[in-house]
């Protein structure tokens, strides 16, 4: 007797047979109707619904982005829900171009409370669902296919006949087979087709919405791409339809399905803002949106201020969005590794250079979309810890307080910075770096502290420069008197009487910062020492010639601390 095999746990879900599929050579090129399921799809899976008035600031924030088609709830499950949409109408709280839209089952009663609901409202779509698949037929339902049939077309045609009770309202219909990529295609067309000819009134003008949703996520996306091509072409009446898409993020492939839906012919998508919804969740339409954006299709939805947006769902779900959340998230436009810092800081100053390169105004390293354009700040794009870089350092400081940090000098500070990251083990803030900064090379403890400084030229000869020096040294004030020619050269000459170390000065770099009466000069000073160590200081003044001598003292400070003398 042969041994019985065992039937396995998990097997593939079986293709779709298309050979000649169009989908993967298509482009996408428009943007899709975008519907939010937010408050209804969303909202039931929140572990606390929302309030009422929750709900209607939500409604108005989704009105405010752009959308459309709002499903705002499932008017027969609950007071609430019934109750929030007769809000919406009786309150003339709803814009003239956006539908509403009520969620029912294909039950008679649920769909009488249904259309109760919308009853004086100006234009709803009803949208009436049931179950496809054999696994709910057989496992939930105890029902067959054409018993499903029956029920689905009976249910069409009391939606039908409720709403020609209604002639002043706009009702169109949108119905959905749960379950589609879980279903047999050829009862979904049957399904569809039966729909269609009972609703007996869509026109290119007035479609009816067929929405074929990935309910769980069960197939990979280019499958479920197979089976929207094959409905579009299938479909008898297709120029008085539209396809719409609803995909679930069970296998963390939501965007990528409904992208690929698009290219197979589907025309709108069902989601929500940040994908919240059951298990893990709808498709996200700030991602769907973003990605197109950042294609250059205009897409219709508002995302200008999307962490305006991303505080008020998170005050209203009470749930956080995750850092890593595209476009959303907290870190997704932050590099802290010192090369993507030093790639982003170039690209951004050379964006001018874009448009005739790349034929494009945006080409920035590690940035496909500009943070601007969501209303993120590029200060927040380059953080600092102990993997940054020094070119993420200097545009961190040059970023926060416009000083431009010489390509020789970058290094030096990155230590400075990585030492303080290394201590606090952490990330430190942009006011922690310029502390930082501030501290060790423009005011760093030492033995000197400048008084003064009076360079005067000489009264036979101007290019011989006579300075007075008036500093404190290890507590004790000193004058000293020397001359050179010119007034950085008269200020060396007299730092070397007292300090009597050998050093020279690198050629220096000048920055100015402001206008007018409010500018100031940076000076960053490059000292040479005898051991062959290069060691800066930064000095900030009104005149160019104070912040110099400044810079030097700085720079001599670090230098007796870090005992690089020879004397």
């Amino acid at each position: 007797m042969a041994p019985k095999i065992a039937t396995p746990k998990y097997s593939s879900p079986k293709p779709i047979e298309l050979p000649d599929r169009k989908w993967p050579n298509n482009t996408i090129t428009t943007s899709p109707q975008w519907c939010s399921v937010d408050l209804r799809d969303g909202n039931q899976a929140l572990p606390n619904p929302l309030t009422p008035d929750q709900k209607l600031r939500y409604f108005n924030l989704l009105c405010d982005i752009g959308f459309k088609h709002i499903e705002v709830a499932f008017p027969s499950a609950s007071a609430d829900d019934f109750n929030f949409t007769r809000r919406l109408i009786e309150q003339k709280l709803i814009p003239d171009d956006v539908f509403i839209m009520g969620l029912t089952q294909c039950r008679s009663h649920l769909i009488e409370k249904t259309m109760e609901s919308l009853q004086g409202i100006d234009r709803a779509i009803v949208h009436a669902y049931y179950a496809s698949s054999d696994l709910h037929l057989q496992q939930v339902f105890s029902m067959d296919r054409p018993a499903l049939l029956k029920m689905i077309v009976e249910s069409i045609a009391q939606i039908r006949d409720l709403a020609a009770k209604m002639p002043q309202s706009d009702i169109r219909l949108e119905f959905s087979l749960e379950e589609f990529t879980d279903s047999d295609l050829s009862f979904c067309l049957e399904a569809c087709e039966a729909v269609f000819e009972t609703w007996g009134q869509a026109s290119p003008e007035k479609p009816l919405i067929f929405n074929l949703p990935a309910t769980v996520e069960r197939r990979p996306p280019n499958q479920y791409a197979d089976m929207i091509e094959w409905f579009c072409r299938n479909f008898s009446q297709r120029d008085r339809i539209i396809v719409s898409v609803h995909s679930h993020n069970d296998q963390g492939m939501a965007i990528a399905a409904t992208e690929l839906a698009f290219l197979a012919g589907a025309q709108r998508v069902e989601g929500t803002l940040f994908g919240h919804g059951e298990r893990t969740g709808n498709v996200d339409l700030v991602v769907v949106a973003n990605n197109l954006y950042s294609r250059g299709i205009e897409t219709g939805l508002d995302f200008s201020n999307l962490e305006h947006i991303a505080n008020t769902v998170e005050e209203l779900t009470q749930i956080p969005i995750y850092s890593r959340q595209p476009y959303s998230g907290e870190y997704v436009f932050t590099a802290f590794s010192g090369s993507h810092q030093d790639a982003i800081a170039k690209g951004i100053k050379k964006l001018n250079q874009a448009p005739d390169k790349f034929g494009m105004g945006w080409k920035v390293p590690y940035l496909h979309i500009d943070p601007a354009d969501l209303g993120r700040k590029y200060e927040s794009l380059i953080r600092i810890n102990s993997q940054s870089g020094k070119g993420g350092v200097a545009s961190v400081i040059e970023q926060s307080h416009g000083l431009t940090l010489p390509k020789a000098m970058q290094a030096e500070v990155r230590n400075c910075i990585q030492e303080l990251s290394d201590r606090v083990a952490r990330e430190v803030s942009t006011d922690e770096v310029y502390q930082a900064f501030e501290n060790e090379f423009v005011n760093p403890q030492g033995p000197y502290e400048l008084k003064g400084y009076w360079p005067r030229p000489d009264d036979n000869d101007p290019t011989q420069i006579h300075g007075e020096i008036k500093i404190v040294v290890n507590g004790q004030p000193v004058n000293v008197v020397a001359d050179g020619n010119g007034p950085i050269s008269a200020f060396v000459h007299g730092m070397k009487k007292i300090n009597n170390s050998d050093f020279t000065i690198e050629d220096y770099e000048e920055q100015s910062i402001g206008k007018g009466a409010d500018a100031k000069a940076i000076a960053y000073v490059p000292l040479r020492l005898p051991d062959d160590v290069v060691m800066f200081g930064v000095g900030i003044d009104t005149n160019i010639v104070q912040a110099a001598v400044r810079a030097i003292v700085a720079a001599m400070n670090r230098m007796m601390r870090q005992d690089h003398t020879k004397k």
